[in-house]
């Protein structure tokens, strides 16, 4: 199993990364793996407000469909349109060019503590 050690994970299998300041927002390799070959992203509108633990889109495989669920409140200033036709790169590439939205954050100080970090994240999918 992959990990970025620079992120921050949800227990429902979200990453979130700070880039400048921006938060970049992904599935992690233990979710895209479990999920298996991934056909499809639904993705949210840029200018979007979404809150934490709100769904802000969904993931489907060829063996189920997932929600997505925010790990800050933010704006969505960008989403990957590359998965729009390659939504297999999520596969291959869950931190990298698999990556599906970013977010200028709205509570960061607040909400960015509670996300696990890597040991937190293995240890919860582990026990």
């Amino acid at each position: 199993m992959k990990l970025d050690q620079d992120a921050k994970y949800q227990d429902s299998h979200e990453w979130a990364r700070k880039e400048g300041d921006l938060i970049v927002v992904g599935i992690s390799d233990h979710a895209q793996d479990s999920l298996s070959d991934i056909v499809y992203v639904e993705l949210p509108v840029i200018d979007d407000e979404i809150d934490k633990g709100d769904v802000f889109g969904v993931v489907e495989s060829v063996k189920a469909a997932s929600d997505m669920y925010m790990p800050v409140s933010g704006e969505i200033v960008e989403v990957n349109d590359a998965l729009e036709d390659t939504p297999e790169v999520v596969n291959s590439d869950p931190f990298g060019e698999g990556w599906f939205i970013k977010v200028k954050p709205t509570n960061l100080d607040a909400e960015w503590d509670n996300l696990m970090d890597v040991d937190a994240y293995v240890a919860s999918i582990e026990g």
